[in-house]
C-alpha cells in the first residue's frame, strides 16, 4: 500500500505541466533573442504562445465524406448531360473508364520511376527522380485513392 501511494504521488508531481514564460529582446546589433528568463539589464517583452490546434482524424474523414458528397451533388447539377438516365449512365461509365485509364497511367509511370531509382543513378539524377516520384504519388493519391 505505501508503494502504491508513493507511486501515485510521484506520478502527480511529474505529470504537472511545465509553465514557463518566453521573453524576447533586441540587442545593440539588432539581433532578436528569445529566452525563458528575462535579461536583468535589458528591457524585454513576454511572448504569448497560443495552444496548438488539433483536429481528430475522425473529424477529418467525416469532413472529407461530406465535402465529397457535396461535390458530387454540384457536379450532377452542373452536368450538361441532362437528357435522361441512359445518357447519364453512359456518361458516368465514360468518366469512370477515363479515370481508370489515368490511374493505370500514374501507376505505370510510378513503377517506371521506381525501377530507375533501383537501377542506380547519379546524385542530381536521383534528386530529380525522387521529385518525379513525389509528384506522381501525390497525383495518384489525389485522383485515384482518395476519391
Amino acid at each position: 500500500m505505501p508503494r502504491i501511494l508513493a507511486i501515485a504521488v510521484l506520478i502527480c508531481v511529474f505529470s504537472s505541466s511545465a509553465v514557463a514564460d518566453i521573453y524576447t529582446w533586441t540587442d545593440a546589433n539588432g539581433v532578436i533573442h528569445f529566452t525563458d528568463s528575462p535579461p536583468p539589464d535589458k528591457q524585454s517583452k513576454t511572448v504569448e504562445v497560443a495552444a496548438p490546434v488539433t483536429v481528430p482524424m475522425v473529424n477529418n474523414l467525416r469532413q472529407h465524406k461530406r465535402v465529397s458528397g457535396i461535390r458530387k451533388q454540384v457536379d450532377g447539377l452542373l452536368s450538361s448531360d441532362r437528357t435522361g438516365d441512359v445518357s447519364r449512365k453512359n456518361s458516368k461509365a465514360k468518366v469512370a473508364a477515363k479515370q481508370k485509364k489515368a490511374c493505370m497511367s500514374y501507376r505505370r509511370k510510378l513503377a517506371q520511376v521506381q525501377s530507375q531509382l533501383r537501377a542506380g543513378y547519379g546524385n542530381n539524377k536521383g534528386n530529380s527522380l525522387r521529385g518525379k516520384r513525389r509528384k506522381l504519388s501525390k497525383a495518384l493519391s489525389r485522383e485515384c485513392i482518395l476519391r
